[in-house]
């Protein structure tokens, strides 16, 4: 896959510093001044698209095709919209003719700006109509499901851990409850020890389950993705079932990217 990131003719790119302005706290003023020298930022900037986690989602797509022309795709926790506007191009929500049109809803509890082939809903997914609206939606089920939620970032690295966890782990039981069997649940997490309770749970409830890190997760996150595909509806599941298939195709080199194999939110940043 090539470097979405671009660059000019090999040359350096100038560094961005920022001043620290008077009353903006050191961690705000690096914050900023990394922002300003991510080469995604500028990517998706220029792309039009809603945040560089969108390209997150692209690496995933291009390493495992999970998105494809025809799906229905659910997007939990939408806002802004980044990974909503992938799956809008990837399952071919605007109907380009040639290729089986999919359908696009996104779901988060801020209100959104209109994207062009998804349908957006202000919704909570844990209020109790939640599952009846998302599936008058998206017309019955869902073939694939992202998360790509995280909880506000307190600063202390454990208790992040278990927010973005639990996180996980709700956004993966509301995925059972819309999915479509065979079908695909895409979510993030971070690397901590205690997400072992939810993998044990995707590996009962999906045929297999990879965890990768993107390139454009920044390497000084602890964040990476589940992919569990394959999904087990209820009462598919039998007690003499093989046992599911677990992947880690990053195991050798958990610093490895998901574009190594060829082509094909902290919240959405």
């Amino acid at each position: 896959m090539a470097d979405r990131r671009g660059g000019r003719g090999g040359g350096r790119s100038l560094k961005t510093r920022v001043k620290t302005a008077k009353g903006r706290k050191l961690s705000s003023t690096l914050w900023l001044q990394r922002q300003l020298n991510d080469p995604y930022v500028a990517l998706a900037q220029r792309e039009g698209r809603r945040s560089r986690a969108a390209y997150k989602l692209l690496e995933l797509d291009d390493r495992l095709c999970f998105l494809k022309p025809g799906l229905r795709v659910l997007d939990l926790g939408a806002a802004p919209g980044g990974w909503t506007q992938v799956a809008v191009e990837r399952a071919n929500a605007l109907g380009d003719p040639g290729r089986a049109q999919g359908k696009v809803v996104g779901v988060d509890i801020l209100e959104m700006e209109p994207i062009a082939g998804a349908e957006l809903m202000q919704l909570d997914f844990l209020a109790d109509d939640a599952e009846e609206r998302v599936r008058a939606a998206i017309d019955g089920t869902a073939d694939v499901v992202l998360s790509d939620m995280a909880a506000p970032a307190t600063g202390h690295k454990q208790t992040d851990h278990l927010r973005i966890v639990a996180l996980c782990e709700t956004a993966a039981h509301f995925a059972a409850q819309v999915l479509t069997p065979g079908g695909v649940f895409v979510a993030k997490v971070l690397q901590g020890g205690a997400e072992g309770g939810l993998l044990n749970d995707l590996k009962r409830d999906f045929a297999k389950v990879a965890h990768l890190k993107p390139p454009a997760s920044r390497k000084d996150s602890a964040e990476m993705y589940v992919i569990a595909s394959g999904f087990r509806a209820a009462g598919a599941l039998d007690s003499d079932a093989e046992n599911p298939d677990t992947e880690n195709p990053e195991a050798e080199n958990p610093e490895a990217s998901a574009a190594a194999d060829g082509p094909g939110p902290e919240g959405r940043s």
